[in-house]
């Protein structure tokens, strides 16, 4: 399943959720799949700045494909990692760098979350894109 089609899985997923409540329960239930990244992962580098939680973001290449973990601190965070890293994760940094990520609009989510967490998004969301051009530069 490409990137565009886990996008249109997730808008599935919220359209049949009939209030924004729902939707967001369903981000808090995506939360319980959410694992801990080791300490020695937490550190400066991979920390989100400018989330509203704290949050960690680790990147790795592995044979053409950006491997993705995270962990964060509040449920909405854990929720929302679990659903971006469903999206961006092991993917070529091609296929992440050619995606817009104005289609994450489309899920029918991004407008739900508060100005600080749509800024939350944005923080993480450069880190993923950071991420991907790293791993574009070790192949080329």
């Amino acid at each position: 399943m490409n990137m565009d089609e886990t996008v249109a899985r997730f808008k599935e997923d919220f359209d049949l959720f009939p209030t924004a409540n729902d939707k967001l329960e369903y981000i808090f239930d995506l939360g319980k799949r959410h694992t801990t990244l080791p300490d020695e992962d937490k550190n400066d580098s991979t920390y989100v700045n400018g989330c509203a939680s704290d949050a960690w973001l680790v990147g790795d290449c592995k044979d053409g494909n950006l491997i993705l973990r995270g962990e964060g601190t509040s449920e909405m965070a854990k929720g929302m990692i679990i659903l971006l890293l469903d999206i961006f994760s092991n993917r070529t940094a091609d296929e992440i760098l050619g995606f817009d990520p104005a289609k994450l609009h489309d899920m029918g989510v991004v407008e739900l979350l508060s100005p600080v967490r749509q800024q939350s998004l944005e923080a993480f969301m450069k880190m993923v894109y950071g991420y991907a051009q790293k791993c574009k530069e070790q192949g080329a």
